[in-house]
């Protein structure tokens, strides 16, 4: 049976572009010159996700949209990138999770539901429902339990057993959910109001501990790492205000917890800057260094552990709003899209079109040798 089904009966022909071909450079809609995704969606990117380890013949990428679609897409071994299927809400998608095994992906959506795709039948299902948009989902795999995590804008985090309608576990939070990440037995929560809030996830999900943003401002995105064991030790949170944090949840020296300038520009006085939102954040499988992409147009790469910046991009003609790594480490995808930083003044139609990247990133992520 195919992977998607028979996909080409549903969805039409499928379109596909060449990982290794040659990629249009007239304009600095591709500041970096790396390869286009083809039919990329039609509004905003929320969110990417590529499909998990356990997919070791395939690779498959999923986007979320303001257009309320979710999109995959398959990045072949030939180098072809093909779009294999799509499903809507009637909503704007605002995140994505695949589950441990990649047969299905499950949605966030502002129409307060989230649904599985089950990619084998395509079939799309809800199976959350909130009482405001869903702005997080995540699969939960543990030895004794497997769950969809929801946080919405309801001020709720909610544990879904797929094969229930009702949720198995309902947490209040004390504002609305703004950002989540999950790798088991960790669960890190942002809410408004500048709340963070970690939960661990073993037998059952129970609330850790709750502290305060290290960050001044808004927060907008955050991302688990974990040390040589794959365990997960601390996060990466990113603010409106071009800075992020690095927090560990159980420090060996409080130095150790940090945050740092990133997004920013020289404006036009010579003690001023131009501060721009930290839009995503992801850390790679690898080598546990990490990107963030901004409103500023550009994504840069880090080491933490040295505390040094490893390489900026080019600047793109609008925002990077989304970002992952495949898990072998060596693709890079980033998706070009206006986040509304400036308002609808600033929105640009005709200029402005949603693009998603791939780039060839697995030298460019390599830890520095030099000391912090």
């Amino acid at each position: 049976m195919s992977f998607f089904g028979s996909t080409s009966n549903s969805f039409g022909n499928t379109t596909s572009g060449s990982l290794f071909g040659t990629t249009q450079a007239n304009t600095n809609y591709n500041a970096m010159k790396d390869i286009e995704v083809t039919s990329p969606p039609d509004d905003s990117v929320s969110s990417l996700k590529f499909s998990p380890e356990s997919m070791v013949q395939s690779t498959f990428i999923v986007a979320g949209s303001w257009d309320n679609n979710v999109r995959c897409w398959e990045v072949q071994q030939s180098g072809n990138i093909v779009l294999k299927a799509q499903q809507a809400h009637t909503g704007p998608v605002l995140d994505v999770d695949w589950s441990d095994d990649g047969t299905k992906v499950f949605t966030a959506s502002c129409d307060k539901t989230a649904k599985m795709w089950d990619l084998n039948s395509n079939q799309f299902v809800q199976i959350a429902q909130h009482d405001a948009p869903v702005k997080t989902v995540h699969w939960v795999k543990a030895p004794n339990y497997t769950c969809v995590m929801t946080g919405s804008w309801d001020k709720t985090l909610k544990f879904w057993d797929i094969r229930q309608s009702t949720p198995i576990m309902n947490i209040a939070l004390p504002e609305r959910c703004y950002c989540a990440d999950v790798k088991y037995p960790m669960a890190v929560v942002g809410t408004a109001g500048r709340g963070l809030i970690i939960y661990q996830l073993e037998n059952q999900p129970q609330e850790f501990r709750k502290f305060e943003s290290p960050l001044k401002y808004q927060h907008r995105c955050v991302s688990i790492f974990t040390d040589k064991a794959n365990q997960p030790t601390g996060f990466a949170l990113g603010s409106i205000e071009g800075r992020c944090a690095i927090h560990y949840v159980n420090p060996a020296n409080p130095k150790d917890n940090f945050t740092f300038k990133c997004h920013r520009q020289n404006g036009t006085s010579s003690n001023m800057q131009d501060i721009y939102a930290v839009n995503d954040i992801a850390f790679h499988h690898v080598h546990g260094t990490l990107s963030t992409v901004g409103s500023d147009g550009r994504f840069s790469f880090w080491d933490k552990d040295a505390r040094i910046k490893l390489k900026t991009s080019e600047q793109f003609d609008q925002p990077l709003t989304a970002c992952d790594f495949n898990p072998q480490g060596n693709i890079f995808a980033y998706a070009t899209s206006y986040d509304w930083s400036k308002g609808h003044e600033g929105f640009d139609p005709q200029k402005m079109k949603p693009h998603i990247f791939l780039r060839r990133c697995f030298d460019e992520l390599k830890p520095s040798t030099k000391k912090s």
